[in-house]
């Protein structure tokens, strides 16, 4: 059995290599430098190519609900098999063919023993009863794929739900060639990797499947729960009973009532857990209503009539927790290594070095290791290429009972990495690590193909209309070629706009799309409303209004969508036939017309991880110009495609399809080769979003880091900020720390404690010295305040906006909500 959601249920799935160590397999541990007594395990599913005498596992026994049919080696199935002269094959369940296919994240619930996909919109919805597995899939500069694969755990998920989400993991790795990193992930004490995918926040529900809860959307309005929203940089929600007892002083709360969304912010929270509440609550009607549904903002001792006809008279209240997890940077470097080996049949553990930072040359591709860094919460597992399947399979159960051993907290992060495909995280303990040439076996070529073997799947618009699945899967109702029409709001009227335009929006103005589409024969309807990012409060008031004033006009049978600019979902767009969503400056005056065009004008192309490509018009200065993107810029006598050093294919091509609605014909531009004219048209040469690192071809090796930094308890402490960087992500009343590698910036919010402020450049120094990788002390340091940004500190937030800071960002989000 496996350890710690790794023991497996009696009738499980068969089993593969890595993560969920072999069942049948029973040791002892001992501590380091301890033999570890084991048996001989179940052999592990075959890899792909080939073989013989296999057997085919038939699924389980009658009565028991189990996945579809599996394919795996002799002995490693627990149901009855009968021999085959087929080929050797990898277990594939059915939904592993959809797994990783293309970029972006899939996550699947484990129900009776099989894998469920769940609702693209209800991403972010744990229940505590209940094991997930979530897949995030990553296509890098190189143009490989990466794969970060997640089995989460619940508090009150049985045991045989762990075993058969930890067996799924590995099976799916397995699918995936093996290169996918595997994580372990408990509710409450999730990693920053996890907590990045879910910005908007978790919710943890009550219940699992085993008492009959669904993942379904509940669009009706009989729903009456309580939400307690705890955390500064990501949210989590846990569902609490619904009643006084539940609330503090300290947190903010949601009390939905389904078409009424109330948010109950206490005394003592503070105003970046009040924004974050008030995103999570507008998520909740936009995503589980679809809109149809209304927020309401109330401050402790304000609380509107309805909340307290549903939790009677408001008592005297606890002050609240803290729940504050930083990271003492005094720990920050203590961590060991040791060597997972199998000698003689028997397992073995033996400390390699006690103090980081590492050896790379320690870590030898025949064994497996185990990187002791549980003073900071997390154990990694490392597989060499050439270690043998038992030892692949101890060292994760040795991680676990290694925990055990050294009184480690039982949600201690597990992350298992093969070699050459190790995180940023784990090369930090190592000096000087250096990826080695892409190479397998004794010298022969390394074949992309063969360790990402993934092509993107054409979209099959006839299976989604009779699969329920595919569509929650893919959050695409179907592949957007349905009929729509599309208004834009011009004062207090919605007026149609020219159908040659569609795909074509202006950023100071609002439109309402509405889709039509056919799903199991029946009529489908869709309401979007588009917001620009410089439309006025009117506009997207009206829009609001005339979008809910459509539904009625409807019958009320559309699904309401409200999409921010920068933020349009994937199936919104599809509608436009693959070409890039453009985004125009300007928009229509009070007076009507639409703005005129300008002389020169510059667009940025950048397409993101889920392969969307967007075009949005800026202001025709070189500061704008950004090196990871394609840009447009038309003058009156001329064109340039000008393609930043980072700057992707998929842009390039978005370039080639604005240019062509523009009528130009390009002249191609490199950058660092630009001609004379093109400066002159910016306005001459000026400083932009760039970094040296981006001609590394090899920068994934240390990705941007955002930290936000506290010593209010007297010592310095970090708390990274997980995810994908974005503005939203500078807390005003913070101190943060952005680490480039090869330099470090220190950003000052305008509402940070003066101590905070003086300590700064103090604290990015601490944060150096105290560098796992020991970092060169002489790295640059840079002090950027608020509202004062340079473009080489910009560069590395998605969709910056300097005109961000002109309004308050807890304003910003409570614009369409009551208060």
């Amino acid at each position: 059995m496996v350890a710690e959601g790794l023991g497996g249920p009696r009738h499980a799935p068969a089993l593969g290599r890595g993560i969920a160590a072999g069942t049948g397999t029973a040791s002892s541990f001992a501590g380091p430098d301890t033999r570890l007594r084991t048996h001989r395990p179940l052999p592990a599913a075959a890899p792909h190519g080939g073989g013989a005498g296999v057997e085919e596992c038939r699924g389980p026994p009658p009565g028991l609900p189990g996945p579809a049919r599996l394919r795996s080696a002799p002995g490693s199935c627990p149901y009855p098999v009968s021999a085959s002269n087929q080929p050797v094959s990898m277990v594939e369940h059915a939904e592993f063919l959809k797994a990783g296919k293309e970029p972006g994240l899939q996550i699947w619930r484990i129900e009776k023993f099989d894998l469920v996909p769940v609702p693209k919109n209800l991403y972010g919805d744990f229940f505590s009863g209940d094991s997930y597995l979530v897949l995030n899939t990553i296509k890098q500069r190189s143009g490989n794929f990466q794969y970060d694969l997640h089995f989460w755990l619940g508090d009150e998920s049985s045991q045989d739900e762990r075993g058969a989400a930890a067996i799924f993991t590995v099976q799916m790795d397995d699918y995936l060639q093996g290169k996918a990193v595997q994580h372990r992930e408990v509710q409450g004490h999730e990693s920053s990797t996890f907590l990045g995918y879910f910005k908007s926040g978790i919710k943890y529900k009550a219940g699992g499947v085993a008492s009959g809860f669904r993942h379904v959307v509940p669009n009706e309005v009989t729903v009456q729960r309580l939400l307690q929203v705890k955390g500064r940089r990501t949210v989590r929600a846990t569902e609490v009973p619904v009643t006084w007892e539940s609330f503090n002083t300290g947190d903010c709360f949601i009390l939905d009532l389904g078409s009424n969304i109330f948010q109950w912010c206490g005394s003592n929270s503070n105003r970046q857990e009040r924004l974050k509440a008030t995103v999570l609550a507008k998520g909740i009607r936009d995503n589980e209503r679809n809109g149809r549904a209304k927020v309401y903002v109330s401050e402790e001792g304000s609380e509107r009539e309805e909340m307290l006809q549903v939790l009677g008279p408001k008592p005297s209240l606890p002050p609240g927790v803290s729940d504050d997890t930083k990271t003492d940077t005094a720990n920050r470097k203590l961590a060991k290594l040791y060597k997972v080996s199998n000698g003689a049949g028997n397992m073995a553990v033996s400390l390699v070095a006690d103090e980081n930072p590492f050896s790379q040359a320690a870590l030898s591709t025949d064994d497996c290791f185990i990187l002791d860094h549980g003073t900071d919460g997390k154990i990694f597992v490392w597989k060499g290429k050439g270690a043998n399947s038992d030892e692949k399979k101890a060292a994760l159960k040795t991680a676990s009972e290694f925990i055990d051993k050294m009184g480690y907290p039982k949600h201690t992060q597990v992350q298992v990495l093969p070699e050459s495909g190790e995180t940023p995280l784990f090369k930090q303990f190592f000096k000087n690590w250096r990826d080695k040439d892409q190479t397998e076996g004794l010298g022969q070529a390394y074949i992309s193909g063969h360790v990402a073997k993934i092509e993107k799947v054409p979209f099959d618009a006839a299976t989604l209309h009779t699969s329920k699945a595919m569509a929650a899967q893919h959050g695409m109702e179907d592949d957007g070629s349905g009929r729509k029409q599309i208004w834009r709001i011009e004062g207090s009227e919605k007026v149609p706009v020219d159908p040659s335009t569609y795909g074509q929006f202006y950023g100071g103005d609002s439109y309402i799309i509405l889709y039509n589409y056919q799903h199991g024969g029946k009529q489908g309807q869709i309401i979007y409303t588009w917001q620009g990012a410089d439309s006025t409060q009117d506009e997207i008031a009206t829009s609001a209004f005339l979008t809910v004033q459509l539904d009625e006009e409807l019958g009320g049978s559309p699904v309401q969508k409200r999409v921010v600019q920068g933020k349009e979902p994937p199936h919104l767009m599809s509608m436009f036939g693959g070409k890039p969503l453009i985004v125009y400056k300007g928009g229509t005056s009070r007076e009507g017309g639409q703005t005129a065009p300008a002389e020169t004008r510059l667009f940025q192309v950048r397409s993101s991880t889920s392969g969307a490509t967007r075009a949005v018009e800026l202001d025709p200065t070189a500061s704008q110009l950004n090196s990871n993107d394609a840009f447009v810029l038309k003058t009156p006598s001329a064109a340039y495609l000008w393609v930043g050093q980072g700057a992707s294919d998929a842009e390039k091509s978005g370039a080639q399809e604005l240019l062509k609605l523009l009528g130009a014909r390009p002249v191609q531009v490199s950058e660092g080769r630009e001609p004379d004219n093109f400066w002159a048209a910016l306005g001459g040469k000026a400083p932009y979003r760039t970094s040296p690192r981006l001609k590394d071809k090899k920068m994934d090796a240390h990705p941007p880091r955002l930290f936000a930094c506290s010593n209010k308890s007297g010592r310095f402490t970090i708390e990274e900020v997980p995810g994908d960087l974005t503005q939203d992500d500078l807390a005003t009343d913070d101190v943060m720390l952005l680490d480039t590698w090869d330099q470090v910036f220190v950003w000052i919010g305008k509402d940070a404690q003066e101590e905070e402020k003086t300590e700064a450049l103090k604290s990015a120094k601490r944060y150096i010295e105290t560098d796992p990788a020991s970092r060169d002390k002489r790295t640059p340091i840079t002090v950027v305040k608020q509202g004062l940004e340079p473009p080489t500190f910009s560069g590395w937030f998605l969709g910056w906006d300097d005109d961000y800071w002109s309004v308050d960002p807890l304003q910003r989000a409570m614009a369409d909500v009551d208060v």
